[in-house]
């Protein structure tokens, strides 16, 4: 057998059981040649709370511990041989409804927690910030206020993808200034159908995704989005309410390039100013929203527009028509958007920019 495929093979991942905890399922994966590194993936969930404290092998890189009616977790439970390696930990589907600033304090290594679908109703200060965390699950609890101090985390610049949708947030709290601890590195926000009736200060975070999807936000105005430069996606569907865009709404966000505001019949907009500097926009969503037809002075202000979804199952692509040639002096080419109904599939007249 040739030399390169005999070193392909050995370096392919293989999994394989081995003997676990009554009830656990602990599966291998074994990595590199001949088999030098492995990892254990360890399944306990669906056992009931008697499971904890569970011991677990040396070289576990994720526990699933969801869906076990567990009522509390502190340091002790995730402390011993097995847990201070984790990389990745499923808390989902339990009873939880408080957590302590130090019950991950021991998990140095976590990358990815899974606290989804408990009735977690606060977040304490600190509660990740020994732990190089790069995903936090935290969707589908009782949450209202929440500090955004609460995910400093030890990621060395790593970013970080939090998932606070379907909660009752109504306030999230900016880091205190000159505050001793590092900006959270949160690249990734979802912050979709909480009770946010203005878009929240989020200023200075480095994120380039932010959804308000559902949330009863009145007014969207200038300085709503000051001190993002890096968002380049925004989705702000099905807004609960009478939503309004006032003029100058998205100018903080010159590198934003996705924007979705659809399913929004009853939004309002004040002329085109409302997308005024969006000068980077390459994709926008008003499927759903009373914002058609749309008004050719909008698109004057979307200089880079690719894209364009409007009613229902109407697409929109850009078109450059280059006219005449030779081109006349002074003349620059023709720039149509060309819209296509899916359910029709026939294509209608291009609207000029």
């Amino acid at each position: 057998m040739p030399w390169p495929l005999l070193l392909v093979l050995a370096m392919t991942r293989a999994q394989t059981t081995r003997p676990c905890f009554p009830g656990c399922q602990c599966e291998v994966e074994t990595f590199g040649l001949f088999d030098s590194f492995s990892l254990t993936q360890v399944d306990c969930s669906g056992l009931g709370p008697h499971i904890v404290p569970v011991p677990i092998p040396l070289d576990t890189a994720h526990l699933d511990l969801s869906s076990n009616r567990l009522e509390m977790v502190n340091e002790s439970v995730l402390a011993g041989p097995g847990y201070t390696t984790l990389a990745g930990l499923d808390l989902s589907h339990n009873l939880l409804n408080s957590i302590s600033p130090t019950t991950f304090s021991r998990l140095r290594y976590l990358e990815s927690l899974d606290l989804s679908h408990n009735g977690l109703a606060a977040l304490p200060a600190e509660s990740f910030a020994n732990s190089p965390l790069s995903d936090v699950n935290l969707s589908h609890n009782r949450l209202r206020e929440v500090s955004v101090s609460a995910f400093t985390t030890h990621s060395h610049g790593r970013g970080l993808h939090v998932d606070l949708s379907h909660n009752l947030i109504h306030r999230l709290m900016p880091c205190p200034p000159r505050s001793s601890l590092p900006t959270p590195a949160i690249q990734s926000l979802n912050l979709a159908w909480n009770r946010l009736r203005a878009v929240p200060n989020l200023r200075d975070l480095p994120l380039s995704y932010l959804s308000l999807d559902g949330n009863p936000l009145a007014t969207i105005g200038p300085g709503a989005f000051t001190g993002l430069p890096d968002l380049s996606h925004l989705s702000l569907g099905s807004l609960q309410g009478n939503p309004q865009l006032a003029p100058y709404g998205f100018r903080e966000l010159p590198g934003l390039q996705v924007l979705d505001l659809s399913g929004n019949p009853k939004l309002k907009w004040a002329g085109a100013e409302v997308f005024s500097g969006l000068d980077s926009l390459q994709e926008l969503d008003l499927s759903g929203t009373g914002l058609v037809p749309l008004p050719e002075i909008l698109l004057h202000h979307l200089p880079a527009l690719q894209r364009l979804s409007v009613g229902q199952d109407v697409q929109c692509r850009r078109l450059v028509r280059e006219g005449t040639y030779p081109r006349q002096p002074g003349s620059s080419p023709k720039v149509a958007l060309h819209c296509k109904d899916s359910r029709e599939s026939t294509a209608r007249g291009p609207n000029t920019l």
